[in-house]
């Protein structure tokens, strides 16, 4: 049986130079609705960890969360799953850094820029903010991490910047943390506590 997973599948391989037979045949079955844009794996699981505290199944509402592979990607992912492409509503977050190129991206494939989502500086400077440093460094400390957050403060590199910042960093130290603590933050949040592009977001879908 055909499912989000294999859909999502297919339009990474059409979006890396692929056929795009089997995305379209996909959307039609499933049937999609909707496509979530995303940098990065550590957004996936923020995202899917509150549309489960939620008790949303996205997948069952006929809405793909993809993981572009970096926000260059944008405009290509956007032509294809756009107007010009399989016609999908698109909606994703982006970093302020990067609003200019996510505009002019969508803007080409005919999307509407409305409907993005837009982080101070990424999402995970959003969610350390909302959870303030002492209740990350209690996370930290319950997924088995404070030894190496202390091993890597005491570099020279981390001396003069914030505690936010050091911790932000932290998270991007090794492979796999970012996207585990993704969902590991998101799910410590009080409810009135969601960063307001994260909460903006899924109560846009």
């Amino acid at each position: 049986m055909a499912d989000m997973g294999a859909f999502r599948e297919a339009v990474i391989a059409w979006a890396a130079g692929g056929s795009g037979d089997s995305a379209h045949e996909l959307a039609a079955r499933l049937p999609v609705r909707a496509a979530v844009l995303l940098e990065g794996l550590s957004d996936v699981a923020a995202v899917s960890a509150l549309a489960a505290r939620r008790s949303r199944d996205l997948e069952a509402e006929g809405i793909c969360v993809l993981p572009m592979g970096g926000a260059m990607n944008v405009g290509r992912f956007a032509r294809l799953l756009g107007p010009p492409g399989l016609g999908l509503r698109l909606t994703g977050l982006c970093d302020e850094g990067e609003r200019r190129y996510y505009a002019r991206g969508l803007e080409r494939a005919g999307a509407a820029p409305q409907g993005f989502f837009v982080c101070a500086a990424d999402l995970e400077d959003e969610l350390i903010r909302a959870l303030g440093v002492t209740r990350m460094e209690e996370l930290v400390q319950a997924e088995g991490d404070l030894r190496a957050l202390r091993t890597f403060l005491r570099q020279p590199a981390q001396q003069g910047r914030t505690s936010q910042q050091q911790l932000r960093r932290f998270l991007g130290t090794k492979k796999g943390r970012k996207i585990h603590y993704g969902r590991v933050l998101v799910e410590a949040l009080a409810p009135d506590r969601i960063p307001a592009p994260l909460d903006g977001l899924l109560t846009s879908l």
